[in-house]
C-alpha cells in the first residue's frame, strides 16, 4: 500500500494525463472510477494496475480491495477530486491496463453489432450496454468511432465493456467476410431499397451496422452491404438517435419469428 497526499506526485500527473485519449494512447492505459466500476472491474479479472482509495473510504471498501491491497493507493480527498471527472466521487478508483482489442475477422456464435463512427461518448456507451443486455455475441467498432475509454463511455456502459467482446476493425473487411460466408449483414439506412426491420427477427447468426450520428452508415460501407433495414417513422422526426435505433434493432433482432 503507498500513501500519496500531494497532487504535484508523479503518478497522479501521470495518471490525470489518461483523462485524455492521447495520454490513454501513449500510456494503455484508462481510468474507472466509482464502486460499481471498479467492482465489475475486479469481478470480470480486468488487468487493474493500481486501485485508488481515498483515506476516508478505506474502511469502507476494503473488502473489495483486499486482494489489491499491494496495488492499493491511499490519497486525500484533494488527489482523488483532480483524478476524476465527476464532481461528487465515490472515493474509489482504478487505473487499468488496456487490452488488445484490434481483431482480424472472427466469427462469433449469436448476432454481432458493427458501429460505423458513432462520435456521441454517450450514444456509443449506451449502444454498448444495450447490446450486453441484449445477449449479442460481440460489438466491432469501425475506423471514427468515438474513444471506447472516454470517461462519459465508461460511465454510459456500466461494466458492460466487460460482459462481451469489443473489437476495433475495418468494416468493410467483416461485412465483406460475413457475406462471403453466406451470413446475414443488415445495414440500418433510410433507403428506397430497405426493407421493415422485421426481417431481422429470428435469425440466429447475424451482423447489424449502424453509423454515424449526423451522415449515417458510410456510403463505401453501405454499398458493400447486402441488406438494407429501416425502422419506420409515423410522426415528423426525421430520424431516431443511434442508441435508440440501435436498440431497437438488437432487440427485434431477439424476437423469435411470429
Amino acid at each position: 500500500m503507498e500513501v500519496i497526499k500531494s497532487n504535484k506526485n508523479t503518478k497522479i500527473k501521470e495518471w490525470i494525463k489518461l483523462k485524455a485519449a492521447k495520454g490513454r494512447k501513449k500510456a494503455r492505459q484508462y481510468m474507472i472510477e466509482g464502486e460499481h466500476l471498479v467492482e465489475e472491474a475486479i469481478n470480470h479479472h480486468a488487468d487493474i494496475d493500481k486501485v485508488v482509495v481515498t483515506d476516508e473510504k478505506l474502511d469502507q471498501y476494503r473488502s473489495l480491495l483486499f486482494p489489491y491491497e499491494s496495488d492499493m493507493v491511499v490519497v486525500n480527498d484533494s488527489v482523488m477530486k483532480s483524478l476524476c471527472e465527476t464532481q461528487a466521487n465515490q472515493g474509489i478508483a482504478a487505473i487499468i491496463n488496456m487490452p488488445d482489442r484490434s481483431s482480424e475477422v472472427k466469427e462469433f456464435d449469436g448476432k454481432v453489432l458493427l458501429v460505423d463512427a458513432v462520435q456521441d461518448p454517450g450514444n456509443l456507451g449506451t449502444i454498448i450496454r444495450t447490446a450486453d443486455a441484449a445477449g449479442f455475441s460481440a460489438v466491432v467498432l469501425g475506423e471514427g468511432t468515438v474513444d471506447l475509454y472516454n470517461d462519459k463511455v465508461l460511465r454510459s456502459m456500466q461494466g458492460s465493456n466487460y460482459h462481451l467482446p469489443i473489437v476495433h476493425a475495418n468494416l468493410v473487411e467483416w461485412i465483406t467476410t460475413y457475406q462471403e460466408k453466406g451470413l446475414p449483414v443488415f445495414a440500418a439506412a433510410l433507403d428506397e431499397q430497405a426493407k421493415d426491420y422485421q426481417v431481422i427477427a429470428g435469425i440466429e447468426n447475424q451482423a447489424i451496422i449502424v453509423g454515424n450520428e449526423g451522415q449515417g452508415i458510410n456510403p463505401d460501407i453501405l454499398s458493400i452491404t447486402k441488406n438494407k433495414i429501416m425502422i419506420p417513422i409515423y410522426g415528423e422526426a426525421e430520424s431516431l438517435n443511434v442508441s435508440i435505433a440501435a436498440s431497437l434493432l438488437m432487440y427485434k433482432a431477439q424476437e423469435k419469428k411470429g
